[in-house]
């Protein structure tokens, strides 16, 4: 059982964090197919939504590293599950940054 339970705590992440990616992934090329991608006309504006997705990333693996540091888990489950979950809340967020700036533009 120890054998098992073994192989589950390293699989498990990768099959969250993919899961998560293959979703991140497809949501944006839906919306590029559907022509309905964020576009902003001011260079900073359209840098900040570019760089929405990978600084979610980054606060998601430093929170993972956080945790890590009151919770007696693995440190490399905490930090791919923090990096995967900042994949997900950083395409909420590009997701509402690009509709806010482009109603009003």
């Amino acid at each position: 059982m120890g054998l098992f339970m073994g192989i589950i705590r390293i699989v498990l992440p990768v099959v969250i964090v993919g899961g998560i990616a293959v979703f991140v992934v497809k949501r944006l090329k839906h919306k590029y197919d559907q022509g309905n991608l964020g576009k902003n006309k001011s260079k900073g504006a359209q840098d900040l939504l570019d760089s929405l997705i990978p600084l979610g990333m980054l606060f998601g693996s430093a929170i993972g590293v956080i945790f890590n540091m009151f919770f007696s888990t693995s440190l490399l489950f905490t930090v791919s599950l923090g990096a995967g979950i900042g994949l997900l809340f950083g395409c909420v967020a590009y997701g509402i940054y690009s509709k806010k700036r482009t109603n009003h533009s």
